[in-house]
């Protein structure tokens, strides 16, 4: 048995108050939940066509785009910067790759509402790529949920909605507040909160 001075620095079996102990638990959850299980999300949904930011695109249209389809550049931009470190020239690049054979995913027009700005819209063979990327999806998440009870997976959903929420208020607070907390947010992060 390991003792509490050779135990990891932070670890759970060593932190006495409940609530500390809970949230270094979910600290030591943050690696294999985005690294392990978003990548292989990632994977399985880009089907080996796309790359991670293309496949981030694709997923930003879906989740946060007018009808699921198309969505202003700046604001894919905004996003990406948030989650990549990557140029607005990677971000034009990617886009254009998508929009080109043998992908043609996607087309880039200009905004109705303004000329200088551009949105990004599928094209049918993006709908469908859509469509299959969600399949994948829904085949993982499905061999996950049959190893759970529904409670554990119904306890789960409700845990990631209230977590994501509060979450993105934290995100809002310490960007409008200058950060009080301590938190320390990254520039691309910055400019998207405001």
């Amino acid at each position: 048995m390991e003792s509490p001075a050779s135990a990891k620095i932070g670890s759970p079996d060593v932190i006495q108050d409940p609530t500390e102990r809970r949230v270094t638990e979910l600290l030591e959850l943050f690696y294999p939940v985005h690294y392990k299980t978003g990548i292989a999300f990632e994977d399985v949904m880009r089907d080996g066509k796309l790359t991670r930011k293309q496949t981030a695109i694709m997923w930003l249209i879906h989740a946060e785009g007018i009808n699921g389809r198309r969505m202003r550049r700046k604001a894919i931009e905004r996003s990406l910067q948030t989650w990549f470190e990557v140029s607005s020239s990677a971000i034009t690049k990617a886009l254009r790759g998508m929009s080109r054979p043998p992908l043609s995913l996607l087309k880039i027009v200009e905004d109705p509402v303004s000329g200088r700005e551009k949105q990004v819209v599928l094209t049918a063979k993006g709908e469908r790529f859509l469509e299959m990327m969600v399949a994948q999806g829904r085949r993982l998440v499905r061999r996950i949920v049959d190893k759970l009870t529904p409670e554990e997976v119904e306890a789960g959903i409700v845990y990631l909605r209230k977590s994501t929420v509060a979450f993105e208020s934290t995100m809002q607070e310490a960007a409008s507040s200058k950060d009080p907390a301590g938190i320390v947010l990254p520039e691309a992060a910055q400019h998207s909160r405001s």
